[in-house]
């Protein structure tokens, strides 16, 4: 008993916590079943209950009849007169039946067909006479009106009468009534649903009268204001043809107009397109010659370069004969002299021919100029007489678009004239012969079978409707649940191992000795393997100190704790000790006063071991209970004197083993197993949220403690086999009828 308790992270550094598996990520039809047959009785009840509701609704909702109509509307039929102008022609189209659908629809027809068969006045529709509905009944009979909700009605209502519709009794028979168009046909089925079958055959048939009716009136009226309107209309376009008529010909009379118009237009067009070519011409001659003059005026007396000067052939013969002169004086003076008599009479020559240069460029600029100022004078000629020319044609041209004026008035109103003229006598003779719009085809009968309610099938969706509900309220149910459940769930996000599943305890037996008064139930052996793999998990250096915690309390620590020790100690030299200080419950488990000497005496140092432990009977586990209660346990446990206290306990026994506080209220269960070789975690099956549990064993990795594994404490095994696919075998094979019952009704309050 040498070996001293190594702080765990000097013995295992703990892996790092494993990300958890969310349920939902994966589609599991199994567990969607498990989850269906866990629920079954509550969705078969609900399932039953909407049942029972809709057949208790249904029985008591009166039956309706309907009753049906079919139209042939003649979309195609032949008119004796066509008058398309007075009223439209129905065209053999999808649109135009969608059309005589509305109208049979329409609020006016409605309207007729109750002042025609008095249906305000009807029980069916006057809620005086309508019996009160089944939920005021059941209210009723159970002693309760519907104005102490604030929804009953007065009974100082006014009669409904037919002069005055009601609104309600119009949108009641509007809500009944059904039209419907045939595909591929020119039929429509008015069908009409009422309580009595005799009500709803007769309202349909007068439908479809009314609308027939109602088209009849509506065409004759139509006939008769067109002819009317006629009528008046041709009398007001007779007079006015005969005035413009007359206007005609007075215009003709005063500007003494005659047939010959197009000849006397023809001449002064043709002098008007001479008169403007000649213009044009005198335009093109003008420019030309403005040209040529504003290039001697702006020469600056250097005419010689100019193109109009150089091209005159007058001075282009002058030019070619200085230019000769000068030849024949540069030749000469190769030969003779200044003085000699040739070369002066040479130079006399050049100077004589270049006179006759000058005076020839100064005649051609005379003769540009006036032929500029002959050009401007004929080009002002020919526009003077072009315009008058113009100022003519445009007077013909007014005087002839006044006469055109007047005859298309003349003519527009013989033709407008003559065009109501024949509708007019259409109108007259369509007036007497009128086709209607469409006839009944099959009439509407008494129904000899209700329509609505089909209680069979309500009832067979109601059965389809609460199963489905209930599934899906089932599925919700177990996607809220977050708690473990299963050893798999405990792996999957914890990320830890399962050392034993333990079931609930139940009977008379107490729960933290369950191991030595019942050593053959399923709870002892759940136990044993907890042990079993206490001890496979550290084979080479065995555990010498274990702390056993959970995350909150009532999760079953403590007995676990208890029975774990009874089980060491069948082999081995064990001690239990309470370090849960804050909430201690080993003592008072084996008769002990809250003030019996403990672990705070002993490490304080103010009792001896001997008085602070003590021996569980018939049994090899000595148990230190908590003692006195300090003012601060957690000092107390981080002390230098608790550690040399664990020593000594290791040194003495064999195993030791300690119940600590939960992790997820104070820190002591962490200060406590720095100091042990490992931890088992409790959690609680189907109560305590893993997230919890997570969060609780996330700060125990944080502070380097070495985790063998959980406990998975309370699990109802027939549960999780038929459930949650836990697979215990605890109905099979016969371990059942070996082992008893473990569970029942009622869970055991854990410590």
């Amino acid at each position: 008993m040498n070996a001293r308790i190594v702080p765990v992270n000097a013995v295992n550094e703990a892996p790092q916590l494993q990300a958890p598996q969310d349920r939902g990520e994966s589609l599991d039809l199994l567990e969607y079943w498990r989850s269906i047959t866990k629920h079954k009785w509550a969705i078969l009840g609900l399932a039953l209950a909407i049942t029972l509701l809709t057949a208790l609704v249904v029985s008591s909702i009166k039956p309706t009849y309907r009753s049906t109509v079919t139209l042939l509307i003649e979309a195609g039929k032949n008119k004796v007169v066509s008058i398309e102008e007075v009223y439209s022609n129905a065209n053999s189209n999808v649109q135009y039946f969608n059309t005589q659908a509305e109208i049979l629809k329409s609020r006016e027809l409605a309207e007729k067909v109750i002042a025609k068969l008095n249906l305000a006045d009807d029980p069916e529709f006057d809620p005086r006479q309508q019996e009160p509905p089944y939920w005021k009944k059941w209210l009723a009979s159970a002693g309760i009106t519907a104005d102490r909700f604030g929804f009953g009605e007065s009974e100082t209502k006014t009669p409904a009468k037919a002069a005055a519709i009601p609104k309600s009794v119009i949108g009641a028979v509007q809500a009944r009534l059904q039209v419907e168009p045939v595909r591929l046909s020119q039929l429509i089925r008015v069908s009409f649903v009422a309580h009595d079958p005799e009500l709803a055959a007769k309202v349909a048939n007068a439908f479809a009268d009314t609308y027939i009716e109602s088209d009849l009136e509506a065409r004759y009226k139509m006939t008769q204001k067109a002819s009317d309107w006629l009528a008046e209309r041709l009398r007001g376009l007779r007079k006015k043809v005969e005035a413009s008529e007359l206007a005609l010909q007075q215009y003709r009379d005063k500007e003494h107009i005659v047939d010959a118009k197009g000849l006397a237009m023809g001449g002064a067009s043709k002098t008007f397109e001479d008169l403007t070519k000649a213009q044009i011409d005198a335009r093109q001659r003008r420019s030309e010659a403005e040209i040529r003059y504003n290039q001697i005026r702006t020469a600056g007396g250097n005419y010689e370069t100019l193109p109009a000067i150089a091209s005159n052939p007058a001075v282009s013969r002058m030019r070619d004969a200085e230019s000769d002169a000068d030849k024949k004086l540069a030749e000469l003076s190769k030969r003779y002299g200044k003085e000699h008599p040739r070369i002066i009479a040479a130079e006399a020559d050049v100077r004589s021919a270049r006179q006759n240069t000058r005076d020839a460029i100064r005649r051609a600029i005379d003769t540009i100029t006036k032929e500029y100022e002959a050009a401007r004078a004929n080009e002002k000629a020919v526009e003077k007489t072009l315009a008058q020319s113009k100022d003519e044609i445009q007077n013909m041209n007014r005087k002839e678009y006044q006469l055109n004026i007047l005859e298309r008035d003349v003519t527009s109103n013989r033709q407008l004239y003559d065009m109501f003229l024949g509708r007019f006598k259409e109108t007259s003779a369509a007036g007497d012969l009128q086709s209607t719009v469409a006839r009944v085809i099959d009439p509407a009968i008494p129904s000899s079978t209700p329509f609505a309610p089909n209680k069979t099938r309500a009832v067979q969706i109601a059965v389809v409707l609460g199963l489905v509900l209930g599934i899906m309220l089932a599925l919700l149910i177990e996607r809220l649940d977050n708690t473990v459940k299963t050893s798999g769930e405990v792996e999957a996000k914890l990320g830890l191992p399962v050392l034993a599943a333990l079931p609930i305890i139940t009977g008379k037996v107490k729960p933290e000795r369950h191991f030595i008064e019942n050593t053959h139930s399923i709870f002892s052996e759940a136990i044993r393997t907890a042990r079993t793999g206490i001890l496979l998990s550290a084979i080479d250096e065995p555990h010498k100190a274990i702390v056993v915690t959970s995350s909150v309390p009532g999760e079953g620590k403590t007995t676990f704790a208890m029975n774990l020790a009874l089980a060491f100690a069948q082999t081995k030299r064990v001690i239990l000790v309470d370090a849960d200080m804050r909430r201690p419950s080993i003592g008072k488990v084996f008769g002990k006063e809250s003030t019996t000497p403990g672990l705070s005496n002993l490490v304080s140092g103010t009792s001896p071991a001997q008085e602070c432990m003590f021996r569980v009977d018939e049994t090899e586990l000595y148990v230190l209970p908590a003692g006195v209660v300090p003012p601060n346990p957690l000092e107390l446990l981080l002390s230098k004197r608790f550690e040399d206290t664990l020593h000594k306990l290791s040194e003495m026994f064999d195993m030791v083993i300690i119940d600590s506080p939960p992790v997820q209220l104070v820190s002591d269960a962490m200060v406590i197993a720095r100091r042990c070789t490992g931890l088992v975690y409790v959690v609680k099956a189907d109560d305590v949220p893993y997230q919890v549990a997570r969060n609780g064993i996330k700060r125990v990795r944080q502070s380097l403690v070495n985790i063998i594994g959980v406990a998975l404490n309370q699990l109802d095994f027939e549960r999780a086999d038929r459930y949650y696919g836990e697979y215990t075998g605890y109905a099979k094979y016969g371990y059942r009828r070996y082992y008893g019952s473990y569970g029942g009704k009622k869970r055991k309050k854990a410590a």
